[in-house]
């Protein structure tokens, strides 16, 4: 149990911090373990507001595979995956944009608001936030973003909410919606807004030497290091597309980009508010 010095300390220790981000945005991609479970769920909201309060402007943009999922056999609508993506036929879509635009969208919004802070939920949608054309018709009305235009975001942050952003898109292609990558879509919306960082919550501690171990957590990692991790099988499955996702949001402009263990309550505080980060962070070199 910490002693009142111990907690006098983690805040004194949080000031710079808070100073350092006060005013700049951050980016925060929410899924996996931490969406599923009430108390992970409630941590990250927690997190979210208290950076907010203390004036980080901070966008959370979700997915809700699970959720969808769930409704699909609710339903009786086979959930099926090509190359890791759901295929979205039109009934899967109609389930999509009901789930993640509307019940998972305004859950989040709720509960933020619930905890104190003030939520505004945006379908990708809206405004054109993301534009998307068919990535490929064996996926169905999966998307490939096209264009992303942050109007509506932006003015959410000025006016002191944050943005709770569902990933559908605006179809191009005379499609009138698409599904799209969460990961994907949170880096393109990190560099349309020119975030200082971009979060994305996983299923593990970050980058790890040793998938079996979490000891051998790689802190921080450079562009320049990722195709001898790559080459070495560090890098494989699932991370591949996510990694990349991240040296694109480097590449355009993002100043860090982090790789956290959403299974850790309040891991985004510990990373951004204390001298001891968690999980993996990628920058660009000094």
């Amino acid at each position: 149990m910490s002693t009142h010095a111990e907690q006098a300390q983690t805040l004194i220790e949080a000031l710079p911090y808070i100073q350092k981000f006060n005013g700049k945005t951050v980016v925060v991609k929410y899924g996996g373990s931490a969406m599923v479970s009430d108390g992970l769920r409630r941590a990250v909201m927690s997190d979210i507001v208290l950076l907010s309060l203390v004036g980080i402007r901070v966008v959370v943009l979700h997915g809700g595979g699970p959720e969808i999922s769930r409704m699909l056999k609710a339903i009786g609508h086979p959930s099926r995956f090509v190359d890791g993506l759901r295929y979205t036929d039109a009934a899967t879509m109609g389930v999509v944009q009901s789930v993640l635009c509307g019940k998972v969208n305004k859950d989040l919004v709720a509960q933020i608001n619930g905890l104190g802070g003030s939520a505004l939920g945006i379908c990708g949608i809206d405004g054109r936030l993301f534009q998307a054309r068919q990535l490929d018709p064996r996926y169905g009305l999966v998307g490939d973003i096209t264009a992303v235009d942050p109007t509506l975001v932006r003015r959410a942050l000025d006016d002191g909410f944050v943005p709770v952003v569902s990933t559908v898109a605006q179809g191009v292609d005379g499609n009138p919606a698409c599904n799209i990558n969460a990961d994907t879509a949170a880096a393109k919306l990190a560099v349309a807004l020119g975030a200082e960082k971009l979060i994305l919550l996983t299923d593990v501690r970050g980058l790890l030497r040793d998938p079996a171990d979490d000891a051998t957590l790689i802190s921080v990692v450079r562009p320049d290091d990722v195709p001898a991790l790559r080459d070495s099988g560090i890098v494989t499955g699932g991370m591949i597309p996510k990694l990349d996702c991240c040296l694109d949001a480097l590449a355009g402009g993002v100043r860090r980009v982090h790789l956290l263990d959403g299974r850790i309550p309040h891991s985004i505080l510990v990373e951004l508010l204390s001298d001891k980060g968690i999980g993996t962070m990628l920058e660009l070199a000094a």
